[in-house]
């Protein structure tokens, strides 16, 4: 149930501009997680969710390691050279790479916290990754999707 509420939490910061703890405390209601507003506050710090700057003096919750765009860059970079593509087996995602490579994007991914990602095993151009849930793997090749195609 926390992984899910979890994940629940990052696409809705990800999605709405979440200013405080009620705001995301009344979003979870709505998506069927009933919570008090201790579990919001131990969740917050669990996921390491930070808040910044928007427009007009707003704000609004981040995953912390968003908000580490230099030291993530590199991460992406080794993501972005070794990829060639990706898919999955109910909770387990399987990346293809460049020969030679999978042990690089391994640790990038690992570097860069998804909390999806229970552990990853790499040889030469293949890497398994073991994800907490069918939902998270399809979240988690979401968003590498995104930084192949953007990035």
């Amino acid at each position: 149930m926390k992984s899910k509420r979890h994940t629940k939490i990052l696409e809705i910061i990800a999605k709405y501009n979440i200013e405080t703890q009620e705001e995301l405390s009344d979003h979870l209601e709505k998506e069927g997680f009933h919570v008090t507003q201790a579990t919001v506050s131990r969740d917050i710090r669990e996921l390491k969710l930070t808040k910044v700057a928007v427009s007009a003096g707003r704000q609004k919750y981040v995953a912390l390691n968003e908000t580490h765009a230099d030291m993530s860059k590199k991460f992406i970079r080794v993501f972005q050279d070794g990829f060639v593509s990706m898919d999955m087996a109910q909770n387990i995602l399987v990346i293809k790479t460049v020969a030679g490579m999978a042990m690089a994007v391994a640790a990038a991914l690992d570097a860069m916290e998804y909390h999806e990602i229970v552990g990853s095993i790499a040889g030469d151009d293949t890497i398994m990754c073991a994800v907490r849930t069918v939902e998270d793997t399809e979240t988690l090749m979401e968003r590498l999707r995104k930084i192949v195609e953007i990035e």
